[in-house]
């Protein structure tokens, strides 16, 4: 494989990207190495599932979207490491075109959607957040958008 433009690769793995949620969302002492540990499984879980059953090759602008998001490092461990913090797992993530673009851009609204695996009367959280793909390295812009669905 030749590649003409090495911005934006990244070498990561599950494990690193696990231990940098946890850092980020748990605080110090004894009860906290307990809870970190409990997240850290939780996260490499949710990664795992995400690397296998959202692979695709990239070739749409909705794949795109769809493998930064999951992917992105630094958005992945805010919205993670909020949603694992409440108790909750992944349910699904949906992919859209945004209705909020620029004209002559490519731009893609990402909902991840949780809920809650131990009480199904609880409402679901979704995380929206709006990817462009136009460009070789994807880019994430506005805030990430959070609220309850039943």
């Amino acid at each position: 494989m030749e590649t003409d433009t090495v911005r934006g690769l990244y070498g990561w793995s599950v494990n690193s990207l696990a231990n940098a949620v946890v850092g980020s969302a748990t605080g110090t002492g004894k009860k906290a190495d307990q809870n970190a540990e409990a997240m850290r499984a939780e996260v490499t879980e949710f990664l795992t599932r995400i690397y296998h059953d959202l692979r695709n090759f990239g070739a749409t602008s909705r794949d795109r979207a769809l493998n930064f998001a999951a992917t992105n490092a630094v958005q992945a461990r805010d919205t993670l490491a909020e949603a694992l913090g409440k108790g909750l797992a992944l349910q699904d993530i949906d992919v859209e075109k945004s209705p909020f673009a620029r004209p002559d851009s490519d731009c893609w609204d990402v909902k991840m959607r949780f809920f809650d695996p131990e009480n199904s009367r609880r409402a679901k959280r979704v995380y929206r957040f709006t990817i462009e793909v136009k460009d070789v390295m994807p880019v994430t812009f506005g805030d990430i958008r959070s609220w309850p669905e039943s």
